[in-house]
């Protein structure tokens, strides 16, 4: 039976797509969820997977063709006469058309054995009669869902199945990782029970309320576990040997599951506030970020792929890629070219480019003790003339790639904030000498207390909520249509963090009610779990307020964009240590030396005018430079 491959809804309010290429020619066999065409909208670009194996018969929308959402974009004809290989087809499409195949791909599971029933019941699934009573067994199960991951999230793409069809999973157990524009995070199983069935794959991208996979109950076990009874589909004709690639593909993936985590470990990321340190006092956590780059920059210089090496797509000899894998490739300095897939027909697979990856760690690792005194010496010798080796030149330079769908939702939002809003921004010099004192005496002591390192975040934060209790126009939201204004009940204070994916702002929620201490957990918590992927998505909306620092990579002060709905944002600088003009009671004027900072507010000038901006940051400055935080301290 002929199936039509029609125009997916790629995101809200996307209502048409066009056609960029098709990976298929007319005439050329496809197999169940492989790639078929590349398709651009105006908020994201994209590979449609086939919905059914089969040859595909004809091309309805050409290159750079433009189709609306839901209409035909090509036919595929099944080969019935091939039973064998038609066996699978039905398991695959199921992945990529959750709400028609839900009934048929529940039966998946059933052949318990590798014998003629497991041969005869694929047969079966190619009819949509026969097929409709079966799933009686299946429809006991318990459908999981992509959930809404996020304020205005409506798709996510499943980057890593934990368990695979036919293992036991226990309730609240992570089931699969699943990446959106906003966060990467782990899905937990709803229920306690037996995987029977995943419908979307690895890489492919489903919308909330998808289903992504069926549970049944404990007793299902014995049902579910032929999922490797596939594998003796190869004893079939020889057309079917793809296919239990394909269905292997996610198992061969899950044997070094535990490995794809540790990637964004020491990935080149800052806690809020480690750049605050002073250079005499703590000259050690400055140091750590830039040691983070070192580490981090050899990989990608003696791997990443060249323009010649690479083929138009990326692949080189490889075919056809996933964005995912193109990404993935880019962020480690993989030379695809140089890479051989495992996957159906040669494709590689992200397993292979992490395998890569590791590989080339592990090479550069032998010689990395060898090169730091080689490092040094030149260092040493620089003050007398001798020359410094120049530091390698970016491998992204003359390089043009997609970006990642991060990246592209941070762009879009950037400037629909900046055309929303009417911003300005307003800067103030704070010295917090006072405060540098306070936690060159507290540190040690602090961090024994309460496990966290005491930086100067903590106190900008507490000094900004206190400020917000006092000045709740800049702690609002304006509704223009409605002509209304909202000043929020809490402080929920918004921290950037610097991530290798982008800029992402976690939420302190009623962080007026911390204290020092309690901010300062609850900074290093949010930063590192956002820095691991670890940051639940309903921690990254309802802000009301956003602190960003800034001054981390050394900045005086910056212009920072208004995190909508809010309309504000503050900024802090770095804290540097310079000559400053000071009135002494019994001396009168002194040059002395000061630990100085740069304050910058952004806000939306809709709603709050320069005075109030002026009046918050006066608030905020004569708390900071008071400097009156012992009781915090305990001392």
């Amino acid at each position: 039976m002929p199936v039509s491959v029609t125009m997916p809804r790629l995101g809200e309010s996307v209502t048409e797509g066009t056609v960029t290429r098709w990976l298929k020619q007319e005439g050329e066999r496809v197999e169940a969820d492989e790639p078929l065409l590349e398709v651009s909208t105006d908020k994201v670009d994209t590979e449609i997977p086939s919905p059914a194996a089969g040859v595909l018969t004809r091309i309805v929308v050409g290159e750079d063709e433009t189709a609306d959402v839901g209409s035909e974009l090509a036919v595929i004809s099944g080969d019935g006469e091939d039973a064998g290989a038609a066996a699978p087809a039905p398991a695959a499409a199921a992945q990529a058309d959750e709400p028609q195949a839900q009934a048929q791909a529940q039966v998946e599971p059933e052949p318990a054995a590798p014998s003629t029933p497991s041969t005869e019941k694929p047969v079966e699934a190619e009819a949509p009669a026969p097929q409709a009573a079966a799933p009686a067994q299946g429809g006991q199960g318990t459908d999981v869902k992509m959930p809404a991951l996020g304020e205005s999230v409506t798709e996510g793409t499943v980057t890593r199945w934990l368990k695979q069809v036919g293992e036991t999973i226990e309730a609240d157990e992570p089931l699969l990782e699943v990446s959106t524009d906003k966060v990467d995070t782990e899905i937990p199983s709803p229920v306690a029970g037996t995987l029977l069935e995943i419908k979307v794959a690895e890489d492919e991208t489903a919308d909330v309320g998808a289903v992504l996979a069926v549970i049944g109950t404990p007793g299902g076990a014995p049902a579910a576990a032929p999922a490797p009874a596939a594998t003796p589909a190869p004893a079939a004709p020889a057309p079917q040997a793809p296919a239990p690639q394909q269905a292997a593909a996610p198992q061969q993936e899950a044997a070094p599951a535990p490995q794809p985590r540790i990637e964004s470990a020491p990935a080149p990321s800052f806690a809020p506030g480690d750049s605050y340190a002073e250079p005499s006092a703590d000259a050690e956590v400055a140091s750590d970020p830039s040691a983070a780059e070192r580490n981090a920059e050899p990989p990608a210089a003696g791997t990443t792929p060249t323009r010649e090496a690479t083929k138009a797509n990326g692949a080189g000899d490889a075919g056809y890629l996933t964005p995912l894998v193109r990404k993935l490739a880019a962020e480690r300095g993989v030379d695809l070219s140089s890479l051989t897939g495992t996957g159906v027909g040669g494709r590689i697979r992200k397993q292979d480019v992490i395998d890569a990856a590791e590989a080339a760690e592990k090479a550069k690792a032998a010689p990395a003790p060898a090169a730091a005194p080689a490092a040094a010496a030149p260092a040493a010798s620089a003050p007398s003339g001798a020359p410094v080796a120049k530091p390698a030149p970016s491998p992204l330079r003359g390089r043009t790639e997609k970006l990642t769908r991060m990246r592209q939702t941070i762009a879009r939002r950037m400037v629909e904030s900046l055309q929303v809003s009417a911003q300005l921004t307003t800067v103030v010099e704070v010295d917090v000498t006072r405060i540098a004192q306070l936690r060159t005496r507290a540190k040690a002591d602090f961090q024994a207390k309460h496990g966290v390192k005491l930086t100067f975040m903590p106190f900008f934060a507490l000094a900004a909520v206190e400020a917000l209790q006092q000045h709740p126009v800049v702690n609002s939201s304006i509704d223009t249509e409605a002509g209304t204004v909202t000043y929020h009940d809490g402080e929920h204070l918004g921290i950037a963090v610097d991530t290798p994916r982008g800029l992402i702002v976690p939420v302190i929620r009623d962080a007026g009610d911390l204290n020092l201490a309690g901010l300062s957990k609850r900074i290093a918590d949010v930063a590192d779990r956002t820095r691991n992927n670890k940051i639940g998505p309903d921690e990254l909306s309802g802000g009301t307020f956003t602190l960003t620092n800034t001054g981390s990579r050394g900045a005086l002060f910056d212009t920072p964009i208004i995190n909508q709905p809010q309309v504000g944002i503050l900024g802090t600088g770095a804290v540097v240590k310079r000559a400053v003009v000071v009135e002494d009671p019994n001396l009168g004027e002194l040059i002395v030396p000061r630990s100085m900072i740069y304050l910058a507010l952004s806000y939306d000038h809709r709603i709050v005018d320069g005075a109030d901006a002026a009046r918050f940051l006066v608030t905020l400055k004569e708390r900071l430079e008071g400097g009156h935080f012992e009781a915090e301290l305990g001392l």
